[in-house]
């Protein structure tokens, strides 16, 4: 089935809850960005983390981005969701390859690191930015994510999050689960999330036993008469477009336009997290410099 965002309350309202399963959408990014196995992985994991903060954002136009800099060999990953939970990324060294844990899984802690933070910026169309930072515990993600809601947001959460990579290096499986007790929920609700979460197992070993996000929910929470309140596909999505990075170059101002002019005669751009590339002629930076100037002599008309 394609990917897909739900999103659930249980029917005494002490338990809200959201999966998603993001098996075509990390595929997409795996592609893109020629990942091997273990930053495959570990972005994977941050492009379903955003896409479930994203969804929560009801604005129009609101996003969440999650960045991750853990001092490990993969250095920084960064992920984007809209208010859909669609969502982009990236990842500073894609090619990172290690030895398996002993285990036999992919030792993606290791290649976060630990010796960082995650930070969760909420652009919700104010003025400036929600910006939240933890310090990294174990570098899996899903057990960061949900220390920064307890320590930043008070909001006592369970986390899954998980990829699974297939011999070919495809993505087999791919998705989290986002469990979060409400005001007023007491022990006995909480002793049955804690239940529900050890007895499911792993998020990929649910997602290959059915690859449904509201199946992979009700089985964590089958202690719970829960209701679903939404599902949304969901996808690998950028905005960027040539008026965006039109927008870019003319952030440069206009002494670096020149410079670039005067060495490169030219200006190639590309998008870090769809590998769209955009040529900008000689003919189209003189333009933009014209454009520049109208605008600054209509400011000093003003």
């Amino acid at each position: 089935m394609a990917d897909q965002l739900v999103r659930a309350i249980s029917a005494d309202g002490f338990v809200k809850a959201t999966a998603v399963s993001t098996k075509f959408l990390t595929e997409r990014a795996r592609q893109i960005h020629r990942t091997l196995p273990v930053a495959t992985a570990a972005l994977g994991r941050t492009l379903a983390a955003a896409s479930m903060l994203g969804n929560a954002l009801k604005d129009s136009g609101s996003s969440v981005t999650l960045q991750l800099k853990g001092g490990g060999s993969l250095g920084t990953i960064l992920a984007v969701s809209d208010n859909l939970g669609n969502v982009r990324g990236t990842v500073d060294n894609p090619d990172v390859d290690l030895p398996l844990r002993q285990d036999g899984k992919l030792n993606v802690g290791a290649a976060v690191g630990t010796d960082g933070t995650l930070t969760v910026i909420r652009d919700l169309n104010m003025k400036d930015p929600y910006v939240g930072t933890v310090s990294l515990l174990s570098g899996e993600i899903a057990d960061d994510l949900a220390s920064y809601f307890v320590e930043s947001e008070q909001i006592p959460s369970a986390c899954g999050l998980g990829v699974l990579v297939d011999r070919d290096q495809s993505v087999k499986v791919a998705g989290g689960y986002l469990i979060q007790l409400m005001p007023g929920a007491g022990e006995d609700v909480i002793g049955k999330v804690e239940g529900g979460v050890l007895a499911a197992g792993s998020v990929t070993h649910l997602l290959e036993e059915c690859d449904d996000p509201e199946t992979m929910l009700r089985t964590i929470l089958s202690d719970f008469d829960i209701e679903v309140l939404e599902k949304t596909p969901v996808e690998y999505r950028c905005p960027c477009s040539r008026q965006r990075m039109e927008r870019a170059l003319i952030s440069l101002g206009p002494d670096e336009m020149r410079a670039m002019l005067e060495e490169q005669g030219q200006a190639e751009l590309n998008c870090r997290f769809c590998g769209e590339r955009q040529l900008f002629s000689r003919n189209d930076l003189e333009n933009l410099l014209k454009k520049m100037n109208k605008q600054k002599n209509k400011k000093n008309e003003i």
